[in-house]
């Protein structure tokens, strides 16, 4: 069984979401995907060692999912830029990078998004719908973004995008561990 971007999107949500795993059905909502591929991510994700088994209510498994967005992420869904479109900033286009990095003159990175209120170059999100559920919940948007900065930023902003994304996992996470 083959990782796919999304079990990354899926595992970053139960990761940003901390608390017991939702059930599939709300998982689905919030990352606006089918139920079935919701599941079928988590499997993928279970499999690969990014979230925990039954035994451990299967919640995302920090050490292994960190391991990953570090070494593998950027080898494995690099992200495809293209042309200047609409869309939702992402990377150091978007908080808490934007704040954090010299912007330069360039244009920032969006996903594409006809509702989006950015001008950006196009860069694909892990998952098709990220936009979407990233405008309806602040605090996986940032962790979306901070992945990707690690997926494509240089290495100043993969430093930062790593100790602020690591950060937040952790502080959402603490409370599970004790």
């Amino acid at each position: 069984m083959s990782l796919k971007p999304q079990d990354v999107y899926v595992a970053l949500k139960i990761a940003t979401d901390g608390m017991e795993r939702k059930p599939y059905a709300r998982l689905a909502d919030d990352l606006v995907m089918s139920a079935s591929e919701v599941y079928t991510s988590v499997k993928r994700g279970q499999a690969s060692g990014l979230i925990h088994g039954s035994a451990l209510a299967g919640r995302a498994n920090l050490s292994a999912l960190q391991e990953f967005l570090i070494h593998g992420l950027k080898y494995a869904f690099p992200p495809e830029r293209g042309e200047l479109t609409r869309g939702v900033a992402t990377s150091y286009g978007a908080e808490p990078l934007k704040s954090l990095v010299a912007m330069s003159s360039e244009p920032i990175p969006v996903w594409p998004y006809e509702n989006g209120s950015e001008r950006g170059f196009s860069f694909s999100p892990l998952y098709k719908t990220a936009p979407v559920a990233a405008l309806r919940n602040r605090k996986f948007y940032e962790c979306l973004a901070l992945v990707d900065a690690l997926r494509d930023g240089k290495i100043r902003e993969r430093k930062i995008a790593q100790e602020r994304l690591f950060e937040r996992l952790h502080m959402t996470n603490a409370a599970l561990e004790h």
